[in-house]
C-alpha cells in the first residue's frame, strides 16, 4: 500500500526541470521534495508527496479536508492509546 500526503509548497528552487525541488510544509515541518513530476507547481499550491516526490497537484479544499481528517485520526489513536495505558496501570 502506498501513501501520499498533501503538503503546501512554500518555496521553489528551479535549476533544471529534471532536478527542480520545492520546500513543502506539513504540520509546521518543512521538507525538500522533488517537483520533477509536477513542473507546473507554484508556491502556494498543494501537492501530494510520496517518498520525497511531489506526484501531483491537489485541490486546496481537498488537501485541507484530508489534512483535517488525518489530524482527527491521530487524535483518536492517541486517546485510544492513553485509554489502553490507563487500563494497564494497577
Amino acid at each position: 500500500m502506498c501513501l501520499a500526503i498533501p503538503a503546501r509548497i512554500v518555496q521553489i528552487n528551479r535549476i533544471d526541470p529534471a532536478i527542480d525541488t520545492a520546500v513543502v510544509e506539513l504540520g509546521g515541518v518543512l521538507r525538500e521534495v522533488s517537483i520533477a513530476l509536477v513542473p507546473e507547481a507554484e508556491v502556494g499550491d498543494y501537492v501530494l508527496v510520496h517518498v520525497g516526490y511531489a506526484i501531483s497537484k491537489i485541490d486546496p479544499a481537498e488537501a485541507e479536508e484530508t489534512l483535517r481528517l488525518m489530524h482527527e485520526m491521530a487524535q483518536l489513536l492517541s486517546s485510544d492509546e492513553q485509554s489502553i495505558n490507563d487500563r494497564a496501570l494497577p
